[in-house]
């Protein structure tokens, strides 16, 4: 009686070590850790287009996460996404002529906004805007374009010797 009490609580214990690690990975995987976060500064960047992005998608230089979307607003004006980001504090230095791309990691993957630097010796602050932006590439446009463009019967600009 005392070994199958014994396995039982070795069982339990096992199934609650199981469980504790799947919740932190996640936590891990959600980054909900840093949803209470609101540290650094906001910066808006508008967009005709921005495909499949989503809140809380990374904001890159140079391939390092500086930041996250923190909103997506479409302006009744002109009909384009106003999409917030919000950067580390720490990244404070950026040029006020940064330019954002709407980029994908890999062929199908998620989206994110990809910065570059520009030149200018002023620096993005809280409440500046990006005027420098590209939108999302998308796939569906792509290929109608594509299959417009071969129902027309034009011919691709590559010639072969």
């Amino acid at each position: 009686m005392v070994t199958l009490k014994k396995l039982e609580l070795a069982v339990g214990v096992f199934v609650a070590l199981g469980l504790a690690a799947f919740f932190m990975l996640a936590m891990k995987v959600s980054n909900i850790a840093e949803l209470g976060e609101d540290k650094g500064y906001k910066v808006t960047a508008r967009f005709e287009n921005i495909g499949g992005l989503k809140i809380r998608a990374p904001v890159t230089l140079g391939g390092v996460r500086i930041g996250r979307v923190s909103g997506i607003d479409l302006d009744p004006r002109n009909y384009e996404a106003v999409v917030t980001l919000s950067i580390d504090p720490k990244y404070d230095q950026l040029p006020a002529d940064s330019s954002a791309s709407i980029l994908t990691s890999g062929l199908l993957g998620e989206q994110y906004v990809g910065l570059e630097p520009g030149g200018m010796d002023n620096h993005l602050k809280n409440g500046s805007t990006l005027k420098l932006t590209q939108s999302a590439l998308v796939l569906e446009k792509l290929i109608g374009r594509m299959l417009t463009n071969a129902a027309a019967g034009d011919q691709p600009a590559v010639k072969t010797p």
